[in-house]
C-alpha cells in the first residue's frame, strides 16, 4: 500500500484508488482515511468473484456475482473496516452481465455496517435512468436491509419512500456518495450537493460494522476510488 508508482506486476494484484497519500495503519486506526489500494486478498467474497482490471480508462475492481446467490447476498467485504457514522464515497459503474435475465438492472452500491449476515445498503438501477417508463424511473435508487427488508418488502410495505429517480447510465462511471448518521442516510449521485434519496429510518437502527462492495443479479460491476470517512 505505498505510494510510489506500481510496476505491471504490482498492477496485477492491486488497484489503485487515486487518494492522497496515508501512512499504513490497519483500517479501523484511521480517522479519515483515504484508501490507496485494495489488495484482492483484502477483500472477502460472498457469493462474488472480483479481480482486477482496468474498466474505462481506470483501475478497477470488478465484481460478478455467482450463478445462484440469493437476491442481496453478493457483496465483497472490505477486510479491516469499520464504519459506524461519516462519508463513504465511491466512482462505480453497473450494467447487465452477458447472460444476465430481463429483470436485470445493473444493480451496483455499496453495504455498510456489515455484522454477520446483517447489513444495511444503498445501491443504483443504472437501466432504470433513462427508461422510457417513468415508473421504472422512479425506482432509480434503493436502500434496503438484508435479510429482512429486501425492495420488494420495503415498496409494498412503503411504496416510493426507499426508492428514487437519478439520471443513469449503464456501465458509465458514477460518482456515488453516501452520508450515514445514526438512522438517517443520503445518497448523493454525480458530485450533486442535494441527495436524490434521503432515508430517516434505517431499518437496523444506529449500528455499526464493515463495508462491503454490493452488485446484485446479473450485474457485471466495477469500482475505484474509494474514500471512507468518519
Amino acid at each position: 500500500m505505498g505510494n510510489e508508482m506500481p510496476t505491471k506486476k504490482f498492477l496485477q494484484k492491486f488497484v489503485l484508488l487515486t487518494m492522497t497519500p496515508c501512512a499504513i495503519l490497519p483500517l479501523h486506526a484511521q480517522s479519515s482515511r483515504n484508501v490507496p489500494g485494495i489488495a484482492l486478498d483484502r477483500l472477502e467474497l460472498h457469493n462474488v468473484k472480483a479481480e482486477a482490471v482496468n474498466y474505462d480508462g481506470k483501475p478497477a475492481v470488478r465484481v460478478d456475482p455467482l450463478p445462484n446467490a440469493a437476491n442481496g447476498a453478493s457483496y465483497a467485504i472490505l477486510k479491516g473496516s469499520h464504519f459506524h457514522n461519516g462519508t463513504i464515497e465511491v466512482e462505480l459503474a453497473g450494467k447487465p452481465g452477458a447472460n444476465a435475465g430481463p429483470g436485470a438492472r445493473g444493480f451496483i452500491g455499496i453495504a455498510f455496517r456489515v455484522q454477520g449476515d446483517r447489513f444495511e445498503y444503498i445501491y443504483l438501477r443504472p437501466t432504470n435512468g433513462r427508461a422510457d417508463d417513468q415508473i421504472r424511473r422512479n425506482h432509480s435508487t434503493q436502500y434496503a436491509a438484508y435479510p429482512e427488508f429486501d425492495f420488494d418488502r420495503l415498496r409494498k410495505e412503503s411504496p416510493e419512500k426507499y426508492e428514487s429517480y437519478v439520471d443513469l447510465e449503464p456501465g458509465v462511471w458514477t460518482k456515488y456518495r453516501i452520508l450515514i448518521d445514526g438512522a438517517k442516510a443520503r445518497l448523493f449521485v454525480h458530485g450533486a450537493d442535494q441527495p436524490c434519496l434521503i432515508v430517516n429510518d434505517m431499518k437496523l437502527g444506529d449500528s455499526e460494522g464493515a463495508v462491503a462492495l454490493f452488485v446484485g443479479p446479473g450485474t457485471e460491476g466495477y469500482f475505484t476510488n474509494l474514500k471512507i470517512t468518519q
